[in-house]
């Protein structure tokens, strides 16, 4: 009898688990020379019962958290707060950063290395790129504006990237200077600031900031009238298209010509992502939405965050089974109808969604979804869990006892 759990994940699919074989490159002197061994230190403060993915789970739990913080007392994402909950964001984010990369320390500790655990461990990180622009749009006082959404656009887009060339290569690369690392070092100090001075510091302009700190000759090389933010915007924007981007088209290229397959085909695979951001942008920055004069940004974003962890991992499932390139998803289809609806007036010249309509249909959205993409998940774990013979959030006793064991005598 064919079952949902087939359609998701074929008998033929998991049979190709077993070529599975992980493959990372770092290249961050940062985390050479500095964060490698402090994760190496964190990882011996956890107990060896403690499974991996338990403890990516716990890592995005303190995300969680500060977003339900954002969402009850800076519900427009502009503030001010009090200063703790700026270096509770950085906290969050940091430790958050922690537990992911521990996760896999306590897998080869306890000897529960799985492509479950690859898979776990970069849905959640899919998850967890809107949910974290939230965390930083709010700790900056981006507020409901064009800031915030550029701010997603900007963690979903090189995720996506990633996960792309992942796909072709088979190795997850990370540049010199590579977001997970020092983009995240980048963010949390953005907060920490945010802590001392308040959020309205982003806003200053750079001259008047710095007046007095950095010497005229760097200064006259920004424009007089641009605020710290903009300037931080354009950076990050000016990273990702001349250091990322080019560094996955490179690395993918060379993939094909190795393989012997067609560049512009995967090229073409990059539409599903460019469907999402055009979706996505045109909905809530329309003069025909009324969400972000709502303050709804937070459940859009939190909605649309759900596609594309969907999305991302797909393909991570993937390039682990070995299975074709996704194209598509179903939870893709509500989030472009929502856009063609909220921009009818300009597309067909009528109106199909009010402001009360539209947030009808949002939260309609949320709840589609919410459960597609917990009952995809969900099915997913089970199969990899019941073909791998493993559990997914626990180790069985004898394991832990054993590689407890193994661990004293080495």
């Amino acid at each position: 009898m064919f079952t949902a759990g087939q359609s998701y994940v074929s008998k033929e699919a998991l049979e190709n688990l077993k070529y599975y074989k992980y493959a990372s490159i770092d290249k961050s002197y940062v985390t050479k020379y500095v964060l490698r061994h402090y994760w190496e230190w964190a990882t011996t403060l956890f107990p060896r019962w403690m499974a991996p993915n338990l403890i990516t789970l716990c890592g995005l739990g303190f995300v969680v958290a500060n977003l339900a913080m954002i969402a009850i007392w800076i519900p427009d994402l502009y503030g001010p707060a009090p200063s703790w909950m700026y270096f509770s964001f950085a906290a969050g984010i940091w430790l958050y950063s922690t537990f992911d990369n521990v996760d896999g320390k306590q897998a080869r500790r306890t000897g529960t290395s799985s492509p479950l655990g690859e898979l776990f461990d970069h849905g959640v990180d899919a998850l967890n790129c809107s949910l974290g622009a939230l965390l930083q749009a709010a700790g900056m006082g981006l507020g409901q504006s064009w800031y915030t959404v550029f701010i997603v656009a900007l963690t979903t887009t090189p995720f996506y990237f990633s996960t792309w060339e992942e796909y072709h290569t088979g190795v997850l690369y990370l540049g010199y200077v590579n977001g997970p690392t020092e983009g995240l070092i980048i963010s949390c100090v953005a907060l920490c600031i945010s802590g001392v001075y308040g959020p309205d510091v982003w806003f200053q302009l750079f001259h008047e900031t710095f007046a007095g700190i950095l010497p005229s000759s760097l200064l006259n090389l920004v424009p007089a009238d641009m605020a710290l933010i903009d300037l931080l915007v354009s950076s990050m924007l000016f990273l990702l298209v001349f250091t990322q981007l080019p560094a996955c088209l490179y690395g993918v290229n060379v993939a094909c010509k190795r393989k012997g397959t067609s560049f512009a085909g995967a090229i073409a695979q990059l539409l599903p992502m460019a469907i999402y951001l055009v979706a996505t942008i045109s909905w809530i920055l329309s003069p025909y939405s009324s969400l972000l004069a709502n303050n709804h940004l937070i459940l859009f974003t939190v909605t649309v965050g759900l596609v594309f962890g969907r999305v991302a991992t797909k393909i991570i499932l993937a390039h682990l089974t070995r299975m074709p390139f996704p194209w598509f998803t179903v939870m893709m289809i509500p989030l472009v109808a929502g856009s063609l609806m909220v921009n009818a007036p300009y597309l067909f010249g009528a109106t199909v969604l009010t402001a009360d309509t539209e947030l009808y249909y949002l939260c309609a959205f949320t709840v589609f979804a919410t459960v597609a993409y917990g009952h995809w998940a969900l099915l997913v774990i089970d199969r990899f869990c019941t073909h791998l013979g493993i559990r997914c959030l626990t180790i069985p006793h004898g394991k832990t006892a054993a590689a407890a064991k193994n661990g004293k005598s080495q």
